[in-house]
């Protein structure tokens, strides 16, 4: 442990952020570990996200317009004067310990330049069953990751500040996937290591189709953050596993498939008889692929949440392939925006 006491800012970019603010805040005013200071950048909220920050003693940085998580974000650093930067999302909250945990794993090694966590599987609000699919899967895999790692998640992160003296802040031109932008960065010069010691409940997407289209986009840069891995000789940390997004794929293709050969003209066809069984033994490939998570699932939420669960699963399986079809296909001059250090930004009160 290093002798001198660190000074901790916590940034917390929000927007429209009135229904968690608040249970964001108290989890960071409740940790037990001194806090230097609280800053709020309030990102063009049209809610009362304002008016809920300044009930607590903390800085609170309004943009106007709207700019993004990434914008946000870069205001905050340069607003801080901490020398750890704690990165915490307006929609979760933090158990007590985390960002002691997270100074802890910092001093005890100088080469770590980052320490993020795991989303706890409990929501911050129940919200039904999509939430409780999106809070379960992000849990596991998580946790399954624990250790060094080559992709770091800021929705609850503690950076070095001499980190962004060296690489400078997020890209502002990302809305989405910028979290892997700056770990293409980061990973070459610094270790980063994800947690099971910072744990926060997160308010998850609680419906099907805003969930996918979350998915879906992030994974526009799905391909091009794994070209750049290899290149680079790194591995990124990813939600799902080779063999359950290769499943789900050869699920989706045989479909099609089984429907043609079901038709009359098909059907005396010698494999007629047997290729419309595909979808079925895929289906069986996809959940086997998936064996852990479902245990977990079924320990979790009791096993009549399974078939709910493997059809959601199913179902962001196929955004994802569909946003990184999509993005493969995107020219490699701007599938990957981040090139570089970004400008660093200015904070305005």
């Amino acid at each position: 442990m290093s002798g001198m006491p660190h000074s901790v800012s916590v940034v917390i970019p929000a927007h429209n952020s009135a229904r968690t603010l608040a249970a964001c805040l108290d989890s960071v005013y409740a940790q037990t570990c001194p806090i230097h200071e609280v800053i709020v950048v309030d990102d063009g909220s049209t809610d009362a996200t304002a008016r809920i920050a300044r009930g607590y003693p903390c800085t609170l940085i309004r943009h106007d317009p709207n700019r993004g998580v990434s914008a946000a974000r870069n205001t905050g650093i340069a607003a801080a004067t901490g020398d750890i930067l704690f990165f915490l999302d307006s929609d979760e909250a933090l158990t007590p310990d985390s960002v002691a945990s997270a100074l802890h794993i910092l001093d005890a090694d100088p080469e770590c330049g980052c320490v993020h966590g795991v989303i706890a599987p409990e929501p911050l609000f129940d919200d039904g069953p999509v939430e409780h699919y999106k809070v379960l899967h992000a849990h596991w895999w998580r946790l399954r990751g624990v250790g060094e790692v080559e992709t770091a998640f800021f929705a609850q992160a503690a950076v070095r500040r001499e980190v962004f003296e060296q690489l400078g802040g997020f890209d502002e031109r990302l809305r989405d996937s910028e979290d892997l932008e700056f770990s293409d960065r980061l990973a070459p010069h610094w270790k980063i290591v994800l947690t099971d010691r910072i744990v926060a409940r997160h308010d998850e997407e609680d419906r099907l189709g805003a969930l996918l289209g979350e998915t879906f986009r992030r994974a526009l840069l799905l391909v091009p953050a794994l070209r750049s891995a290899r290149q680079g000789g790194r591995r990124n940390l990813t939600a799902n596993s080779p063999a359950s997004v290769a499943s789900a794929a050869a699920l989706f293709a045989s479909l099609p498939l089984a429907a043609l050969l079901a038709a009359p003209p098909f059907a005396a066809l010698p494999l007629a008889g047997w290729l419309p069984a595909l979808p079925a033994l895929f289906l069986l490939a996809f959940c086997a692929a998936n064996l852990g998570l479902l245990r977990f699932v079924a320990r979790r939420r009791g096993a009549r949440f399974l078939p709910f669960f493997v059809g959601v699963h199913l179902a962001t399986h196929a955004a994802l392939l569909g946003g990184a079809a999509l993005g493969a296909l995107r020219p490699r001059s701007t599938s990957r925006t981040g090139r570089g250090a970004p400008p660093r930004a200015e904070a305005t009160r």
